[in-house]
């Protein structure tokens, strides 16, 4: 029985972390005034930057680690938003926030996320001539996946409900 403990937890900490991998490009994408590190004010320099949002939840309640890359050479900042992102007020439900991990072009950070809860990534640049194409590496140890929503899942779940409805009628 001892062995057999032994064996589960060499395997248990050699499981390698699930790595997911987005692209996206916030050129010529929507502006806003975004939020500081750690949400504590307002940018005085990011006034109008491009941003991008990603709408996702995720299986498994557990630790889940975010970095992001910038390709093109511009500073990128990066956000995770709990339950809803407004842009005109974001400093309203923030999760998450990192500039520089470990230096210019990349951000990232690891923080717990809760499976059934909706969040918000945000991709957006350091300064207002920030913009350009970005990769999103995702991980968890917990087993854990991001799930990202079809676009227009929830419009054709309606239309199909409501074709339903006028066959039965």
């Amino acid at each position: 029985m001892k062995m057999y403990a032994s064996i589960v937890a060499l395997a248990l900490a050699t499981t390698p972390a699930l790595g997911q991998t987005f692209f996206g490009d916030t050129t010529g994408k929507p502006t806003y005034n975004r939020a500081l590190q750690g949400f504590g004010g307002l940018s005085a320099v990011g006034t109008a930057t491009h941003y991008e949002v990603i709408a996702f939840t995720v299986t498994v309640t557990g630790s889940y680690t975010w970095q992001n890359t910038a390709t093109g050479g511009w500073d990128n900042f990066t956000f995770i938003y709990q339950n809803a992102f407004n842009p005109a007020n974001a400093l309203l439900n923030g999760v998450a926030s990192n500039d520089d991990n470990p230096g210019v072009g990349l951000s990232g950070f690891t923080t717990a996320l809760t499976a059934g809860t909706s969040y918000f990534y945000v991709v957006t640049g350091f300064g207002n001539n920030d913009q350009g194409a970005w990769r999103a590496d995702v991980t968890s140890t917990s087993g854990g996946q991001v799930v990202i929503p079809a676009p227009g899942a929830a419009a054709l779940l309606g239309l199909g409900m409501l074709t339903a409805a006028r066959r039965r009628r």
